[in-house]
């Protein structure tokens, strides 16, 4: 049996045949017509698999404009409560669903990829997810953890001030309890899970703005651009501008 996975992005997963038992916030059995969201942070694993064919995307939920996306990410708030993780679509739905995940990875894929084009998309797949979860309102299946409600407070509040302590303020536990409790549950502290937000925020700014590498410190809660190049430089290896001059000559295409 595998060990449970833990991602720092959230998953989308639909199910186009066969079947597959998870372990999810407890077992269930996944088959055609299932969308199993899984936020970041959430450990889950394949228990067994027949003939399972899946496809599957993975994005940034503190990349999203909550002003913008916010009903659109309900059905994921609800399974950070305790609300169950899978979707049953509508059997004249999953085709379209199918279809635009293809698009966005053939749109990821392309040479001339641009990053409005795969969050146009992802808005079209996340509202056939609203429609098929039902009433907004929905009733959790259980209590949200405390690391759950860690890891939304950081998904909210990352791009801002943010501390282990104020974390810990907000699910009215002690900042070692809940940084003992997060690297236990996601393999990641706290910290950690704040600078992974801060920084897929800023790697999604350096691609699709003309942004002042300064500008975008700022907007990712570094009032300090020095201390925000060292840390980028540090997980990638490379400077802010750097990174954004390389991925940016991938992108274009091939002029012959």
């Amino acid at each position: 049996m595998q060990s449970p996975a833990v991602h720092t992005y959230v998953a989308l997963a639909l199910h186009v045949g066969g079947r597959m038992r998870v372990e999810h916030r407890g077992e269930f059995e996944l088959r055609a017509g299932h969308l199993h969201l899984i936020p970041a942070g959430d450990a889950h694993r394949v228990l067994s698999a027949s003939h399972a064919e899946v496809w599957g995307i993975g994005f940034c939920r503190t990349c999203l404009d909550p002003a913008r996306y916010g009903d659109l990410l309900a059905p994921l708030d609800r399974v950070r409560r305790g609300a169950s993780p899978v979707v049953d679509l509508p059997a004249a739905r999953q085709a379209y669903v199918l279809d635009l995940l293809r698009e966005i990875e053939r749109e990821q894929q392309a040479a001339s990829a641009l990053p409005v084009v795969s969050e146009s998309l992802l808005a079209l797949v996340l509202a056939e997810v609203v429609r098929a979860s039902g009433s907004v309102g929905a009733a959790p299946a259980q209590r949200p953890s405390m690391v759950a409600e860690a890891l939304a407070v950081i998904e909210a509040r990352c791009l801002g001030p943010l501390s282990l302590k104020e974390v810990a303020e907000a699910v009215r536990r002690t900042p070692a309890h809940v940084t003992t409790a997060v690297k236990q549950a996601t393999g990641r502290t706290v910290v950690a899970w704040i600078v992974e937000g801060r920084l897929a925020e800023a790697r999604r700014r350096l691609l699709a703005t003309d942004e002042y590498v300064d500008v975008i410190a700022e907007r990712v809660g570094y009032a300090d651009p020095s201390h925000f190049v060292r840390l980028f430089r540090r997980h990638h290896g490379v400077t802010p501008a750097a990174w954004r001059a390389q991925h940016r000559r991938a992108q274009r295409p091939d002029p012959g």
